[in-house]
């Protein structure tokens, strides 16, 4: 099974302003409405939990994709402006096939690796991820993501000089901190929101995507692929 709900928060409630500040703090709350599970691995994969923060608009707004049925009542008093919204969606996946064309959204981290081995940069980067700053190179790592997980991108451009069916959204940073044995650790996490039309080329792959997301940085709000028919991106706060 596959639930995605819709969360509208209320921004004067304290712990949503502190929650936005912070998206390990949001990451934390939005799990509190799944139950615990005893398990090795990381407990949001092990439920499929997924989400992007869309903050146009009034009321901030969660999209959370998850393989568990969550209980939003668990939130705080308050936390939400609306009640929240959650349906099922696997019934309507199941129906993908090959060669259909969706609308998406996609908020992203971006990000490549520097080998090891590469003498050209310094030594405390070798072997991390850095973000991938250009747009060129932003729509180029979605390019190669779509190989990898079943989809194409359909009259893309990198300057917006043709027909505009990919959008390239840069965000500003996502912050947080963490704690571990060594303290507070600070997060720091570049964010590109991707906008635009694709293809189904490999349903099995494209299934495994929309299931488990794209890209790093899943824990903190990046990933989650919502697509949705018709021919324009989504408004903003609109959960496909």
């Amino acid at each position: 099974m596959l639930y995605l709900s819709r969360l509208r928060l209320q921004p004067r409630h304290r712990d949503v302003q502190k929650d936005l500040s912070n998206c390990h703090a949001l990451h934390s709350r939005i799990l509190s409405a799944f139950p615990l599970l005893p398990t090795p691995s990381s407990p949001r994969a092990e439920m499929g939990v997924l989400y992007r923060l869309e903050e146009a608009g009034r009321f901030p707004t969660v999209i959370v994709q998850s393989r568990l049925e969550p209980d939003w009542s668990r939130l705080p008093e308050g936390y939400l402006a609306f009640p929240a919204e959650c349906k099922r969606v696997d019934d309507k996946y199941s129906r993908i096939n090959q060669g259909d064309r969706f609308i998406f959204r996609l908020r992203a981290n971006p990000t490549r690796r520097i080998a090891r081995g590469n003498t050209e940069q310094a030594e405390r980067w070798r072997g991390k991820r850095v973000e991938l700053q250009r747009e060129e190179d932003q729509i180029d790592w979605l390019i190669r993501k779509g190989d990898q997980h079943g989809f194409k991108l359909l009259s893309i451009t990198v300057r917006q000089q043709a027909v505009p069916n990919l959008r390239v959204l840069p965000n500003n940073k996502t912050h947080g901190w963490r704690r571990d044995a060594g303290g507070n650790r600070r997060l720091t996490f570049g964010s590109v929101q991707f906008e635009g039309v694709l293809e189904v080329t490999d349903r099995e792959s494209f299934m495994q995507a929309l299931e488990q997301g794209v890209g790093s940085g899943k824990a903190f709000g990046f990933g989650l692929l919502s697509i949705a028919p018709g021919a324009q991106p989504p408004d903003e706060g609109d959960a496909p």
